[in-house]
């Protein structure tokens, strides 16, 4: 494991969201998925780790790992079971849980977009339909207006490229579709909401008085893409502008580029974030492929690599990569939104936080202002396709008893937290009490 220091007013947190660690909710796109058996290991999002429930439980167990924030989603389902009608008993759950964090001195940072929607704006069509970003624009100005004089620091939407690429263009998730013409609709929607989302979260916190003081952005899923031959490499760069670039510079700077179409759409050029979140987890070889149902690529791992239990390559100086490529092009702070492993045993995720925290250290000796990162995540939960049958939590929660216990890399986790740095002496610590 590689030593490091942080800054002292470095904000270290941890990453999770509604549906994977809540239960409870019918209304989400993603009970209806788990309902018509689509999860690889028949498991369901309806109970997850019952977080809805055990909230009190759960912000001891953000204590116990000395964050000083945590990044949590909001149900969009919850808040706004019907059409326009709000819940005032969802709002105020979540007022609640969100008071408890900062009672303990944990700064929240609340997603209002993570995968799940109300079955309603299914069956309306979505982001494949104009007139729908409406609906999620007056759910992010009732939420704001209940919430906005706790919260200063918001996500839009998280993983934005993920969402639409698995939900619209290979159609794994909800809603379940596949057509690459629709998903650009979907991008360009996408892109003008969380526009207009920024400008309504500021407008509303100026006028609670709180002008200059409120952070927004989205979350964005970053991946490494490297080529190995002539054309790997050319296809590698088709892969990162259509995951990464079509996304990137529509949401920070209002640029619709090409093939996505501005027209019918009236914002402006400008810078729409205060920060760049950075969701890094792996690196990708990308290789041509002569399937069309694939876009003519493949990603593969690279043989000469660690990897976790999902067979991804563990590939530390990314998480430099990523921060130094977009720092130099936006000049603006980064937060590291999630990064963590799934390794049911244990073994490599002690490895994993300590080598990419001293990428992060590096980076920021560099001067690259990065000043957050958030760990994926709290605990095992419901990780979308994969069920209950991916580990990537710094405590194991056993879904049937809803026990949480803490691994050794949360202990490990926890002294990082406190003292902002990782040495000898550290590591000694953890393996004493182990």
């Amino acid at each position: 494991m590689k030593r490091f220091v942080l800054p002292e007013n470095f904000l270290m947190g941890t990453a999770t969201a509604s549906v994977q660690i809540e239960g409870g909710d019918k209304n989400n796109t993603w009970y209806k998925w788990c309902e018509e058996g689509r999860i690889k290991d028949g498991s369901h999002c309806i109970t997850a780790c019952d977080h809805w429930n055990r909230v009190e439980e759960d912000t001891e167990l953000l204590k116990e790992l000395n964050v000083n924030t945590h990044r949590m989603s909001l149900e969009w389902s919850r808040i706004e079971p019907k059409p326009g009608v709000f819940s005032n008993e969802a709002i105020e759950h979540y007022r609640y849980e969100i008071e408890l964090l900062i009672k303990n001195g944990i700064v929240p940072f609340v997603t209002l977009h993570h995968f799940s929607e109300p079955l309603w704006f299914d069956e309306l069509g979505g982001w494949t339909k104009e007139e729908n970003s409406r609906c999620f624009l007056e759910y992010t100005q009732y939420v704001v207006e209940k919430l906005g004089d706790i919260v200063s620091d918001w996500v839009t939407f998280n993983e934005p490229n993920v969402y639409t690429k698995f939900g619209y263009i290979f159609g794994l998730w909800p809603p379940g579709k596949r057509s690459l013409i629709r998903s650009f609709k979907v991008y360009t929607e996408l892109i003008n909401t969380h526009i207009k989302a920024y400008e309504i979260i500021h407008r509303v916190r100026n006028s609670m008085g709180f002008k200059g003081k409120t952070k927004v952005g989205f979350a964005m899923h970053i991946r490494v893409f490297c080529g190995i031959s002539a054309t790997g490499k050319m296809i590698a760069k088709l892969v990162d502008y259509l995951f990464h670039e079509l996304y990137l510079e529509g949401m920070v700077r209002g640029r619709f580029k090409f093939p996505l179409s501005k027209k019918g759409y009236k914002c402006r050029k400008g810078t729409y974030v205060d920060f760049i979140g950075i969701n890094y987890y792996t690196r990708n070889i990308v290789e041509f492929e002569l399937n069309p149902s694939n876009l003519f690529h493949n990603l593969r791992c690279d043989n000469r690599l660690e990897k976790n239990d999902l067979g991804w390559d563990i590939y530390p100086e990314g998480i430099y990569m990523v921060c130094k490529k977009y720092y130099e092009r936006y000049k603006l702070p980064i937060y590291i939104t999630e990064n963590g492993i799934s390794d049911k045993n244990d073994t490599k995720r002690p490895g994993f936080i300590a080598d990419h925290l001293a990428y992060v250290a590096k980076a920021i000796a560099e001067g690259i202002d990065i000043q957050r990162y958030y760990h994926w995540t709290l605990m095992d939960n419901f990780e979308w396709l994969e069920g209950e049958s991916a580990y990537f939590g710094l405590y194991h929660c056993n879904f049937k008893d809803q026990k949480r216990t803490i691994r050794p890399s949360g202990k490990l986790y926890s002294l990082i937290c406190k003292e902002k740095k990782l040495t000898e002496e550290m590591l000694q610590q953890v393996l004493e009490i182990n």
